[in-house]
């Protein structure tokens, strides 16, 4: 991916910091073409882990962008080798609130975290996924909430906490089809970007030195219709999901999520954690599939 020229978001707006935490520079902004707001997870030291600052910048900036008449469409992509490695585990977290209130009790963190990705579907105007790299776990969730998903053909969307306790956000019945989301299911296992396209998960695959101008080509297509039209087809399609039950299966399955903490496989995993620390336990986790951390992933 291309270095992006664009302006830091995080210190000032709606996303300032609470109680001194700094958020500076977790994503970054730009606008590439007319109407078209591009949103870069800045965090590539870390594989885009999304920690608490990281997901409330990213929202705000969406949330600004859709009360903003001249966006017509964001673009979300992930600075440095990938989109996201999935959610923050290694203490990026610590001295952080949650970006936004979520009742407490079993179930909250799954709870929180589908309420902020299936929020994307609320807003007016499409966003765009634009995936290359690993896109994992948290980070598949957060594409699965755009409206449209664009992936380099050799970038791997998986699950592989599924190795060791339940998803957060249950998708994958949905966008990829029984047999298949139960393989990924009870493997942890990735597919490729052009095995996204097949299943339906996302639209279209591209090489990934082209997928910054197919994407920004399929933004300006998107831009040429008034915003006001294309809120409302948005909302068509996003109603016909919910009227089929998607919406109410994801928040089913964060009561699943919660049960699988109460695992003793799970407390097991937790407890290899304390022993070895946090990357030691996820390479044991993967080493006999010989893939993600084991051949370089997370």
């Amino acid at each position: 991916m291309s270095d992006p020229s664009s302006s830091s978001y995080g210190a000032e707006g709606r996303s300032a910091p609470r109680d001194g935490q700094d958020r500076a520079s977790t994503v970054l902004l730009d606008d590439p073409a007319p109407g078209i707001r591009r949103i870069t997870l800045n965090r590539p030291e870390k594989r885009n882990a999304l920690n608490h600052a990281l997901r409330g910048d990213l929202i705000a900036a969406l949330e600004d962008a859709d009360g903003d008449d001249a966006v017509k469409v964001m673009i979300v992509r992930g600075a440095g080798p990938c989109f996201s490695a999935g959610y923050d585990l290694g203490g990026g977290n610590e001295g952080l609130d949650m970006p936004h209130y979520t009742a407490g009790g079993d179930g909250q963190w799954p709870r929180h975290v589908t309420e902020t990705w299936m929020g994307i579907w609320d807003l007016g105007k499409p966003v765009i996924a634009q995936v290359h790299g690993y896109c994992l776990a948290g980070g598949s969730e957060l594409a699965t909430g755009c409206d449209l998903v664009y992936v380099a053909t050799d970038a791997k969307m998986g699950y592989p906490a599924v190795r060791f306790g339940v998803p957060d956000m249950h998708f994958h019945a949905w966008f990829l089809g029984m047999r298949r989301a139960m393989e990924m299911m009870v493997t942890g296992d990735s597919i490729t970007g052009e095995e996204a396209v097949t299943l339906g998960w996302a639209n279209r695959a591209f090489p990934e030195a082209e997928l910054d101008d197919e994407v920004l080509a399929v933004a300006r297509r998107i831009a040429l219709i008034p915003t006001d039209i294309v809120s409302l087809n948005k909302r068509t399609v996003h109603r016909a999901m919910d009227a089929m039950g998607l919406r109410a299966a994801i928040r089913q399955g964060t009561e699943l999520c919660a049960l699988g903490t109460k695992q003793e496989s799970f407390k097991a995993f937790l407890d290899r954690i304390e022993a070895v620390g946090l990357k030691e336990a996820l390479s044991e986790r993967d080493e006999p599939f010989h893939d993600y951390r084991t051949t370089g992933g997370t």
